[in-house]
């Protein structure tokens, strides 16, 4: 299956890009990424890593979209990595579509190219975000910032099928972010989607708080884009810091441990830091690969900004995972079928 990289995009493009790409294609069966981005450069980086598996290709992109770019300026960079990335998928040379770099650009470039799903209003970003029990997919974190009911709505149905799909969740609890659980809580758009959700069919949990949502209680978390994105960008700051306060701390006890008993610090050490490990592992964006773009006619799939090589890997599999899923095709249907206002 052949998936169109955005080289170009990313913190830590194109280096770990396409390291990433070449990972994938080592790993997952049938992979054939597409690197679309300055040929001269890609190829460098593919030479310096040297056996390259045959399904690795370039594809040259003369122009890059920078990030203090305004999204819309990808109309400006027809020949930008990411619109060239989502033109590949359009012309069916490219099953989907994996960019670490403009969310911005990302997102108009698939709905310029792509436009929208059949019955679709507005398309998504549903981000993977850790649980004490798992995950849950939080949905809109930025696509969409004048969110209405209706949208909303199609948020929560797009991600249970998501959910459903990829997470093997077999009725995704859905909630409704809010200030409050009662369902009387929250502003005017709150109250009419609570309204909606809860005469969808969907497996409405309600309302859930802040404080709920990484408790494992829903399996999908709908909100606004705004509110979305505050909840993403705050959770990984506070994820850093802790981690980073543990680790202070952690050096600091040992230290003095150590100077009474090496051998004890030597062994408490060593568990720390598997413990330490552990904990990063599961709250690193990079097992999670990328966040889905959903509602668009096509495939998507948004990295973090800093998507190293592993994260790189992990979001063409879940790009190729999408596709072999058909899950476009189950959102057409079950918008469709969807109990929705007049």
């Amino acid at each position: 299956m052949r998936i169109a990289v955005d080289a170009m995009g990313g913190d830590l493009a194109p280096t770990e890009i396409v390291k990433g790409a070449v990972l994938a294609a080592r790993q997952i069966p049938d992979c054939e990424p597409v690197l679309v981005g300055d040929k001269a450069r890609i190829d460098s980086e593919l030479a310096a890593i040297g056996d390259v598996p045959k399904g690795v290709t370039v594809v040259h992109a003369s122009q890059v979209v920078d990030m203090h770019d305004h999204a819309v300026d990808v109309r400006k960079k027809p020949d930008s990595s990411i619109a060239r990335a989502v033109g590949l998928a359009k012309a069916g040379e490219a099953a989907a579509v994996v960019s670490a770099g403009h969310t911005g650009a990302a997102v108009a470039a698939s709905m310029l190219n792509f436009g929208r799903l059949q019955g679709v209003q507005r398309p998504g970003i549903g981000v993977p975000m850790p649980t004490v029990k798992g995950s849950f997919t939080l949905i809109d974190v930025g696509a969409n910032i004048a969110a209405k009911p209706l949208h909303l709505l199609q948020y929560g149905l797009m991600a249970s099928i998501y959910a459903q799909k990829i997470r093997g969740v077999e009725r995704p609890r859905v909630g409704l972010l809010n200030i409050g659980a009662e369902d009387e809580k929250g502003n005017a758009l709150l109250k009419e989607t609570h309204s909606l959700l809860s005469a969808s069919g969907l497996n409405f949990h309600g309302n859930v708080e802040g404080n709920e949502i990484f408790q494992g209680v829903c399996d999908v978390v709908v909100c606004e884009g705004l509110a979305g994105n505050l909840v993403l960008k705050s959770c990984e700051g506070l994820a850093e810091a802790l981690l980073t306060i543990v680790r202070s701390e952690a050096k600091s006890r040992l230290n003095a441990l150590g100077a009474r008993d090496p051998a004890a610090a030597g062994a408490l050490g060593g568990t720390f830091k598997e413990i330490l490990g552990g904990i990063q592992s599961r709250t690193d964006y990079a097992e999670f690969g990328g966040a889905p773009l959903l509602g668009v006619d096509g495939i998507c799939i948004i990295s973090h900004g800093r998507s190293d090589a592993r994260a790189i890997q992990n979001a063409i599999r879940v790009a190729g995972e999408f596709a072999s899923r058909h899950i476009n095709e189950e959102i057409v249907r079950a918008v469709a079928a969807l109990q929705q206002p007049a």
